[in-house]
């Protein structure tokens, strides 16, 4: 690590004097689990999402909004459902929650996201479900994958963590014509409340299905229940669901950030041109762009080593780390962890796309406190690993 510069980390969120405040007004009003804020934050998420036929519903984790996505859409027991194998775990795990099984595709490596020509091919009679995954903040080909789904009567469950705010076709990923949008505000997402996420459907009765679920399959919330003016404690269990809600003190965050989230990809945006600038010509595949006229959330700034890098991937992060630059690779793809490699009998070839990409890639620190002089000492400290 540099002995004069302090160590720059790979991500940092960043939370202002409203979110605090807002906080502290929580804590002062004596309501911390889910209620009032929570509800002003699923409205105006909505209301960011503009369409006001959607139904936006907090959940505690992006992967507790799949879970009860994929629950409310029937998914169970003998039924497949295809994503990519580069992603997250959480993506593909929350399928053996409910006892279906994983089918897991390549990438198209132009974008690093779902290869649709591979999830067509992938379809068996027992597939029930679509999850694309929006890699970075840049969209799946939302369309193709979309007239896919379709043709062959397949429900699509968008997992956008990192796409907040990414367009296709100029709409806003959790406008489209999918069943389910899920979207995490974890701690380096592109807005934050620590932990928690939004479902976001505009099928009613899904929105009520998940609603139930979020609860312990309660027929009534504890808000409904404990702010009415007269006796209101009965209420019915209706399924066996699950304790998946987000709390007030969150959702304070999250009201705020919300309000952040186009600035925050504004100066993300600036970021990610500024470190393009700064690595052109050194042998390594900068990021996919998207098309002429989207919009890109740059959650992520993932490079990739070129054919003429002298210098492996893993002795790259090695020697950024020692330079003070905290950096991260996404991801470690499924196919390669042992679960769903034993489980599936799964092998690298299988993905050669995914593979070649995970052996190359690393994702450089990109978050909205960065300032200009901190990319230039990422760009330099990059190139001095190239050489």
């Amino acid at each position: 690590m540099s002995a004069t510069l302090p160590f720059l980390p790979f991500a940092l969120p960043e939370i202002g004097d409203e979110e605090i405040a807002e906080v502290v007004d929580t804590l002062k009003s004596g309501w911390v689990t889910t209620g009032p804020k929570t509800r002003r934050f699923e409205e105006d998420f909505t209301a960011f999402l503009g369409d006001p036929g959607l139904h936006s519903m907090a959940v505690n984790s992006a992967t507790a909004g799949l879970h009860l996505a994929l629950e409310a859409l029937g998914i169970g027991p003998g039924d497949e459902v295809i994503t990519t194998t580069h992603t997250f775990t959480a993506t593909a795990e929350v399928v053996r929650y409910l006892g279906a099984d994983v089918v897991l595709v390549d990438i198209d490596p132009a974008t690093l996201c779902i290869d649709v020509a591979a999830v067509e091919a992938a379809i068996t009679p027992r597939t029930k479900a679509v999850i694309p995954v929006h890699y970075a903040g840049l969209a799946a080909d939302m369309p193709a994958l979309l007239a896919v789904a379709k043709r062959h009567g397949l429900k699509v469950v968008e997992d956008a963590a990192h796409a907040l705010p990414t367009t296709v076709g100029g709409q806003l990923v959790g406008t489209l014509d999918s069943d389910v949008t899920v979207f995490s505000f974890y701690a380096n997402k592109t807005i934050t409340t620590g932990e928690g996420g939004m479902v976001v459907t505009r099928d009613p009765e899904l929105a009520k299905r998940i609603k139930v679920m979020r609860l312990h399959g309660m027929s009534r919330d504890a808000f409904d229940r404990f702010t009415a003016k007269v006796p209101s404690w009965y209420y019915e269990i209706v399924a066996p669901g699950f304790k998946y809600n987000l709390t007030d003190i969150a959702s304070a965050l999250g009201i705020h950030q919300l309000k952040r989230a186009r600035a925050f990809q504004q100066r993300r945006t600036e970021l990610a041109a500024l470190y393009d600038q700064a690595l052109a010509g050194l042998p390594v595949v900068l990021p996919p762009k998207p098309s002429a006229g989207e919009q890109h959330a740059w959650h992520l700034y993932v490079l990739r080593l070129a054919d003429g890098a002298k210098v492996t991937r893993d002795v790259q992060i090695e020697r950024l780390f020692a330079a003070g630059i905290g950096c991260s690779v996404h991801y470690i793809p499924l196919h390669l962890q042992p679960y769903w490699r034993d489980r599936y009998g799964l092998k690298p070839q299988q993905f050669p796309q995914s593979q070649l990409a995970y052996e190359r890639m690393l994702s450089l620190p990109l978050y909205t406190r960065m300032s200009n002089d901190d990319v230039q000492r990422v760009a330099g400290a990059v190139r001095a690993t190239l050489v």
